[in-house]
This record gives C-alpha cells, sequence and structure tokens, in this order.
C-alpha cells in the first residue's frame, strides 16, 4: 500500500472513501442506512470519533474525521467490523430483501477469497486515507463528499441528498449530528 494511504498523523483530520466488495449497492433501504447511522452515532458517543462530514452511497461512504483516541486506523476497523456484522445480520433477517441470497452469495464468495475473513467479507478493504492539512483542502473535500450525490445523478441539489452531511451545513440535523469544522459559519 502506498505512503499516500496511510494514517501517519494519529490526531489528524482525514478523509477517507471505502466501499462494499464488487461495489454492490447495498444502501437502497432505509433499514441498512439505519446501520449505518447509528454506527456513526455510537462512534461519535464512545469511541472518540468526530465526524465533519459524511456522504453514504448506495455503494460507498465518504467522511470526513479525526479520532479524539489518536487511534484513526482502530476506529474505522472497528465500524467497519461491527457494520459488516450487522449488515450481513440485517440482510439475513430481512424479509423484504429480495436479492437476500445473491448478496449472501456474493458476501461469502468474498469472504472464501480472503483468509482474514471468517465467512463474509461486506467492506473492500482500503480505506483511502487523505490527512487534510489546510483549509482549502478541508473545503475541497467536503465539496467533494456534498457533491457525490449529484454526480451520481440522484439530486440536483447537494442538500436533498438525506444521507449526506450537506444537509447539516444548512442546519438540517434530522439523520446525524456532526462536528463543527469551526471555518464555516
Amino acid at each position: 500500500m502506498s505512503r499516500n494511504y496511510k494514517f501517519h498523523n494519529k490526531s489528524g483530520l482525514y478523509f477517507v472513501s471505502f466501499a462494499t466488495i464488487n461495489w454492490i449497492d447495498i444502501f437502497t433501504r432505509q433499514v441498512y442506512f439505519d446501520v449505518l447511522a447509528k454506527s456513526i452515532t455510537y462512534c461519535r458517543l464512545e469511541k472518540g470519533m468526530e465526524l465533519y462530514a459524511y456522504c453514504f452511497m448506495p455503494s460507498h461512504v465518504h467522511f470526513v474525521f479525526r479520532s479524539a483516541n489518536e487511534d484513526p486506523a482502530g476506529l474505522l476497523r472497528d465500524f467497519k467490523r461491527h457494520t459488516s456484522k450487522t449488515m450481513i445480520e440485517s440482510i439475513e433477517t430481512n424479509p423484504r430483501e429480495s436479492r437476500k441470497e445473491w448478496l449472501l452469495w456474493m458476501f461469502e464468495r468474498a469472504g472464501k477469497k480472503n483468509a482474514t475473513t471468517s465467512k463474509y467479507q461486506f467492506w473492500q478493504h482500503h480505506n483511502k486515507p487523505i490527512e487534510l492539512w489546510s483549509e482549502k483542502v478541508i473545503k475541497q473535500k467536503i465539496d467533494y463528499i456534498h457533491n457525490n450525490p449529484i454526480e451520481s445523478g440522484f439530486v440536483t441539489n447537494a442538500i436533498d441528498w438525506k444521507y449526506s452531511s450537506a444537509r447539516n451545513f444548512q442546519d438540517d440535523h434530522t439523520v446525524l449530528e456532526i462536528d463543527n469544522v469551526g471555518f464555516f459559519e
């Protein structure tokens, strides 16, 4: 893995993106978005996550975050481990999931290819952390996150995507609370 994609500054602010295996569009139902939102809330309250921007897309997630405990790699590892387990359970128990067998087969197939996975692999392993070192770069990454649903053709206005902090920046905290970046007042 490139030196550019590691957490070198344990107290730094980072932009990360990570996707489901094979870029499977799994976050298409409310119950699955809820898993992500509840996991973020837990990490903010119990694991020292400072979340400044986010966007949940059908197959991937973007964050701008910091670890108050100075363990960004451990925080993301725990988040991904928990959401992976919870997502698999949610798929298995969802009577409305029409793709249940196919999804579980895909996640199991990916798990068999990975020696460190017990049964299922839900997330791709890389997070591609990029340390944010200036106000200009922070703003650039937040704009990228907020424009992702527009670029994907899901909405024409960033605040219309329910699972994005673009709404928080407009004082709508109905999905998730975020931390204040400080200079976007």
